[in-house]
């Protein structure tokens, strides 16, 4: 099986340029994911970056351009991933809602924003990851977005943006 190499970014509002700017001097990811607040950002990081990009709607995307879905549901790599804001399932409370609602898809990992927290944590076999925000962090990581390798097993990575 060929690594699946995904970079996860949310929360931009409007200021894509420091995380564009680190990211280009990595090694390129197959697909990037941009979890909302301010979706129109996902499609100029897909267009600067020239990656695939797969964008969802946040809280603060009422006037975005383009068609684009509250959550999907992606498999990659025979994995089945649940991509979300988070804001419909109160995630700056607990992630209770959101475990149900990856139960009820029977998903291995969820990918969420809303909370410029970044956060990994792993629940009854299904893994959860915040990527933060690289442009408004919030707690004690700065500036940061998600790396997510999937093969026969998903593994996931904070990066500070530095």
């Amino acid at each position: 099986m060929i690594k699946l190499r995904i970079f996860v970014v949310s929360d931009t509002h409007g200021r894509i340029e420091d995380f564009v700017q680190f990211a280009k001097k990595l090694e390129k990811p197959d697909l990037i994911i941009h979890l909302g607040d301010y979706a129109d950002d996902g499609f100029e990081i897909e267009r600067a970056m020239n990656v695939d990009t797969v964008v969802i709607k946040g809280n603060c995307d009422f006037l975005v351009e383009k068609r684009i879905n509250n959550e999907e549901i992606l498999t990659l790599n025979g994995k089945k991933v649940l991509i979300t804001h988070g804001h419909r399932y109160n995630v700056k409370m607990d992630i209770l809602d959101l475990f149900y609602r990856a139960k009820e898809e029977g998903a291995d990992l969820v990918l969420f924003g809303h909370t410029h927290n970044p956060l990994i944590v792993e629940e009854e076999g299904i893994l959860f990851m915040n990527p933060g925000s690289p442009s408004l962090p919030r707690g004690l990581v700065g500036k940061s977005f998600g790396l997510v390798n999937i093969e026969e097993d998903i593994k996931t990575k904070i990066i500070e943006i530095k």
